[in-house]
């Protein structure tokens, strides 16, 4: 049996983490019922998983190109593969047994390009990726709350020019579980996905001669974990969205409301534009209604529980100059990219390929390659 070793500073943080993660349960239960407070504490759990495996797109895409170690875009893998041997039947048969499932099919243009770069760039100079941003911000990271700030505002500052950019021509959305049941389109899935990971084993024997072990994990409570068992927590949170929510997990959509709601209270007219004028009872309601909202803000108490029994929540209160303003910029462009691609990693990415949407996968490479530039800018501005 496991003995949890905690400072008394440290159980006070988590006790207010889990108080308040209760607190905005029963708050979106008493706003919008059960699937909101179930939602919550979906979010909860992502947030340790998250924080307890380290479990980032930013610093795995950008170690395979800088150490040539492909264990955490192995790990990305694992997870996609798991839930997508659930979600392509829900999308499919779902609505056959009482669980009516829609998965992110979108169409992707120039806009989603553009905005898909945009968000590779500003993960590797913010230092984290949507996900990433909510749990290190929750595990008391302040630098992270920088780029939370400057993403929320990039995100609706997105939203003020989303009717221009929808106009640049555009591919169809096309869905591979439509076109070839479930079963084909998880094949197809697991095929490429495969492709890829054996390139990255490849890559790595070259680099190191032989591929380098995974974390392993020390304990399930106060962590760390490894990465192949976050990537099975995430999935059962990703899986749990499917069923509870009857949709993919998704991020930055709260981001864009909570900028909105906060353009609105200081008087500017963010209900004048297109982007908002549909959605006009979401900038005056609670965001305890909204699902993308509460799954954030169980993320964050999740990630803040999780730093309290690893006993690493302190906050440092000063950043340098590099430091800061790297934040502000990696921010805005993430923020902005995200609203014209569809999402970020999570809603985007992850969430396009286990829809079985091409736009998932268009979105990795555009993404994968923003990320590229991003790391080469990253070792001029002397980051690591």
């Amino acid at each position: 049996m496991q003995t949890i070793s905690v400072s008394t500073s440290q159980r006070t943080v988590l006790f207010v983490a889990l108080s308040a993660l209760a607190l905005v349960s029963y708050g979106a239960f008493l706003a919008a019922g059960p699937r909101h407070a179930l939602a919550t504490l979906i979010g909860g759990l992502a947030g340790l998983a998250l924080y307890h495996a380290s479990f980032g797109f930013t610093a795995a895409w950008r170690h395979l190109v800088t150490e040539r170690r492909g264990t955490g875009l192995r790990a990305q893998f694992v997870l996609i593969l798991l839930v997508s041997a659930v979600s392509f039947p829900l999308i499919a048969w779902g609505k056959d047994f009482g669980l009516p499932t829609g998965g992110f099919v979108f169409p992707f243009g120039y806009a989603a390009a553009i905005g898909a770069f945009m968000f590779g760039l500003g993960m590797q100079i913010g230092g984290g990726c949507a996900s990433g941003t909510l749990f290190t911000a929750g595990g008391g990271s302040t630098r992270m709350m920088v780029v939370l700030a400057t993403f929320i505002l990039g995100s609706v500052l997105a939203t003020a020019h989303m009717h221009l950019w929808g106009k640049l021509p555009k591919l169809p959305s096309y869905s591979l579980v439509q076109d070839f049941g479930p079963l084909g389109a998880f094949a197809i899935t697991a095929l490429v996905l495969g492709a890829i990971a054996l390139l990255t084993i490849r890559i790595e024997r070259k680099a190191h001669g032989r591929v380098l072990p995974a974390r392993k994990t020390d304990a399930l409570l106060t962590g760390p974990w490894s990465s192949m068992l976050g990537a099975l927590l995430l999935a059962v949170v990703c899986i749990l969205t499917f069923v509870v929510v009857g949709r993919p997990w998704g991020i930055t959509s709260g981001f864009a409301l909570w900028g909105a709601k906060v353009f609105y209270a200081l008087g500017i007219p963010v209900d004048t534009w297109p982007y908002w004028s549909w959605q006009k009872g979401a900038l005056e309601g609670s965001l305890l209604s909204d699902m993308t909202s509460v799954m954030n803000f169980g993320v964050i108490l999740g990630a803040m529980a999780a730093a309290a029994l690893a006993g690493k929540f302190a906050p440092v209160r000063q950043l340098s100059q590099r430091d800061l303003l790297t934040a502000i910029a990696g921010g805005l462009l993430m923020g902005y990219g995200a609203r014209l691609a569809y999402g970020c990693n999570i809603g985007a990415y992850l969430g396009g390929l286990v829809s079985g949407s091409l736009h998932g996968w268009l979105w990795l490479l555009f993404g994968f390659m923003g990320s590229l530039v991003g790391t080469r800018l990253r070792l001029k501005l002397g980051m690591g």
